[in-house]
């Protein structure tokens, strides 16, 4: 596969680039800015490098000059999406401050934000995820772990810190789960949202939508939370 595959001993060109001219950053930019609007109208396999290029009014080779191939573009895309996101710790203060679980219940109350407002960026995330070859999905599972544009990482710290998380669990082990199972609750929330017959079994959706949240938080407490005394306890503890 060419791009970020074609050589498995050197590293793909996106990751041998060297520092750019003014000049040479703002057409990088532009480049990307096209292409997230491309990518999240065609997906992934669909889009065309020949199309992005006759967009802009430049040439193609001068797309491939900046990213090396088209994974590479997608990878550039891809990291600009995610890291507008919010991280976990980004909340009102009257959130934060009720604790870990009522931070991740305000996130999943508010995901149909994502569809309304974020729409383009969380289709390029969903297109990284699900929707790539596997050898550009490694990529982006690397930058997702060595960059964290979540905040997950101090999200679970947070939670220590408040007695909230179990002890006798790895961080890094927390920290997947989390990343697994909210990401793909979310997808789940969301495609009701966008399809609501295919969740709606009895009642309203927005009843079912706070039930299956409260249930996720129950079924995620039990697998990471402290006990409910030793939260407390421990709770008591970092307050003195």
């Amino acid at each position: 596969m060419p791009g970020i595959a074609s050589n498995r001993v050197s590293p793909p060109l996106y990751q041998r680039q060297l520092k750019l001219r003014p000049r040479s950053e703002e057409k990088r930019s532009r480049i990307v800015e096209a292409a997230t609007q491309h990518f999240a109208e065609h997906g992934y396999h669909a889009a065309r490098v020949g199309d992005i290029a006759a967009n802009l009014g430049i040439a193609k080779g001068s797309i491939f000059q900046h990213f090396g191939s088209k994974d590479g573009l997608f990878f550039e895309v891809y990291k600009r999406a995610v890291r507008s996101f919010a991280k976990y710790l980004d909340t009102p203060p009257e959130v934060r401050d009720q604790g870990f679980f009522e931070i991740l219940r305000y996130w999943l109350a508010s995901t149909e934000h994502l569809v309304h407002e974020d729409w383009i960026p969380y289709r390029i995330s969903l297109l990284g995820n699900y929707g790539t070859d596997l050898v550009l999905k490694r990529e982006i599972n690397r930058f997702l772990i060595s960059e964290d544009p979540y905040g997950t990482v101090e999200f679970v710290r947070f939670g220590l810190e408040r007695g909230e998380l179990r002890e006798d669990l790895d961080i890094e082990m927390m920290v997947s789960i989390i990343d697994w199972m909210v990401e793909r609750f979310q997808d789940a929330l969301l495609t009701a949202e966008l399809d609501p017959g295919l969740f709606r079994r009895q009642g309203e959706l927005a009843e079912k939508k706070e039930a299956r949240i409260q249930q996720f938080l129950d079924m995620l407490q039990r697998a990471i939370g402290s006990p409910p005394a030793v939260a407390r306890q421990r709770g008591r503890r970092n307050h003195r």
